[in-house]
């Protein structure tokens, strides 16, 4: 498998820096987490959209999905597309929200929202804990705690198997389903503190924890905000785990 990241900005994106958005391809399928901020603009520069053989969101926070519209637009509006999109439908996995969430965002108006169904061109489907097959790839779906529908993910292809965290804080099931996997690429939007909100997201040392509880080869650390210490966050992760760290980088590949 081939991780591309097209944007790593958490919470919102930085300066030329794309929030939420990745690439993971293998047995020339090209499977798309996340459309954050500006990873749309970023994708473009690296494959054709109408190669996106599906797509999924661990939930439908802004910086992980308002790039939908500009797809949508693309696939609804492109003069000359190398395919009929209403005939070859894109799948998209996301929460049971997403077709309402993503209308919304595409739409002008109340009148506009009334009459756009984005259907035309999306086979919506939602997500549920367990399993589910897309492509080539096993996709282990846990619920993550965080504040609205969301999922972190174990894709699996080949005797490897990557786990995401998507947005979460430290639970259960995003133990369960990190466990075993040979990389992590994990969120960690701040330092440790016990002032934090509850159930948002992942601290350096959390990832760092959670890692070494896996059993995991490589940490692949993402959606770090732009107000946050980068360095701080990477140190805490490296005193709590004794494997690979990486703080990933927009346009980067990485091997899983």
């Amino acid at each position: 498998m081939l991780l591309t990241v097209l944007g790593c900005s958490g919470s919102f994106p930085g300066p030329n820096a794309p929030a939420s958005g990745y690439l993971l391809a293998a047995d020339d399928f090209l499977l798309g987490i996340e459309l954050g901020n500006g990873a749309f603009a970023a994708m473009q520069a690296v494959v054709d959209p109408f190669d996106l053989d599906a797509l999924m969101f661990s939930h439908l926070h802004a910086d992980h999905c308002s790039d939908f519209s500009g797809l949508s637009v693309l696939r609804r509006y492109h003069p000359s597309p190398p395919y009929d999109p209403r005939v070859n439908k894109l799948d998209v996995y996301a929460p049971s929200e997403a077709p309402t969430r993503f209308i919304a965002a595409y739409a002008t108006d109340e009148a506009d929202r009334a009459v756009t169904d984005l259907s035309d061109v999306y086979q919506f489907r939602a997500l549920r804990p367990g399993k589910v097959h897309i492509g080539p790839f096993e996709v282990l779906v846990a619920p993550a705690a965080h504040p609205c529908e969301s999922f972190s993910f174990r894709i699996s292809h080949g005797g490897r198997s990557l786990a995401y965290t998507g947005d979460t804080a430290m639970c259960d099931a995003l133990v369960e389903v990190v466990d075993g996997a040979d990389v992590l690429l994990s969120e960690a939007s701040w330092t440790h503190s016990p002032n934090h909100p509850p159930n948002l997201h992942l601290s350096g040392h959390e990832a760092g924890v959670l890692a070494t509880g896996a059993g995991v080869e490589r940490v692949l650390v993402t959606h770090i905000p732009p107000w946050t210490d980068k360095d701080a966050v990477i140190a805490e992760v490296r005193a709590a785990y004794d494997g690979e760290v990486v703080l990933v980088e927009q346009g980067a590949k990485y091997d899983i």
